[in-house]
């Protein structure tokens, strides 16, 4: 299938077989570009891709967009580097290491570069804000920094303690301090139920179990399981609404907040019902059911 021509836009021949304006549909995500852009990086995926003579090679959608089956809400910072060669992040990025690894796919070595996480003097992280995933960061950090600090401070050996007694404590109080808080996750569930009886029941699976909590807690308990594609620039310590996790299981969800300490002290439901058929008396039930967890 060809692509159709935009007003303005210069007609494909044989020497020259891209049209200027270009869309992609990366991941279910539609960008549209000069062609010029895409080849800017002389080497990369995207310069390979586009200056090919066979353009049927490429992978197309079903409504004729080249195809790249990649991060598509990512894309959008690969193609602003396209633009100009330079890397302009939001505060507070939580995902740049898998921005890194999609810069690796699109064989950008310069943007690897300055996506890899930058090295003092002294072998420690420097203080570049976005060189990890702040999500690891969080209020109690100070908390383990104090206790570290109090560890300096109480007596040695030398003045009648045992020092593997002081480290053993402190190690284990800082392996103790966890974030506390509440996580949310919720679903939609329907069924259709006959007249006659509950055995004609029809169920459907849950189509999504959705997450509400603080970022860092969301991302400590369901790590790659949780889908942060609708909300991706959400700083650690804020709350978001708009995850949902890539499984949709409850049971599945249910062991990993209690893998990681967190115990249900609620949950809510409501329901409506609808007849499905002006001709039959077949009533579809839909149902929206919260669970709240917590952990302290």
């Amino acid at each position: 299938m060809a692509l159709a021509d935009n007003a303005g836009c210069a007609k494909p021949s044989e020497d020259f077989p891209f049209p200027e304006i270009i869309e992609l549909n990366v991941g279910g995500q539609v960008y549209i570009t000069r062609h010029p852009t895409l080849v800017s990086v002389p080497g990369s995926l995207l310069w390979e891709m586009f200056t090919q003579k066979n353009v049927r090679s490429l992978a197309r959608d079903s409504k004729g967009r080249f195809f790249v089956d990649r991060d598509g809400f990512l894309f959008r910072y690969i193609l602003d580097y396209m633009r100009d060669q330079q890397l302009v992040l939001p505060d507070h990025f939580p995902e740049r290491s898998r921005l890194q690894r999609e810069a690796e796919y699109f064989m950008l070595p310069e943007l690897v570069k300055m996506l890899a996480p930058k090295l003092s003097k002294q072998n420690s992280l420097g203080d570049d804000p976005c060189q990890s995933d702040p999500e690891e960061l969080s209020p109690n950090t100070d908390a383990t920094r104090n206790l570290t600090s109090a560890s300096a401070t109480l007596p040695s050996a030398g003045a009648g303690g045992p020092v593997g007694a002081v480290s053993t404590s402190t190690s284990a109080a800082s392996a103790d301090v966890r974030r506390a808080g509440f996580i949310t996750i919720g679903y939609r569930g329907s069924y259709t139920l006959g007249r006659d009886s509950q055995t004609d029941a029809k169920f459907r699976r849950v189509a999504r179990i959705m997450v509400c909590g603080k970022t860092s807690l969301a991302k400590e308990v369901f790590g790659d399981t949780l889908n942060e594609s609708r909300d991706p620039d959400r700083p650690p310590e804020r709350y978001t609404s708009r995850y949902y996790l890539k499984f949709t299981f409850l049971e599945q969800a249910f062991d990993k907040l209690a893998d990681a300490g967190f115990h249900m002290v609620a949950c809510n439901s409501t329901g409506t019902c609808a007849f499905a058929h002006d001709q039959t008396d077949d009533r579809i039930w839909t149902s929206y059911t919260e669970y709240v967890f917590y952990r302290e």
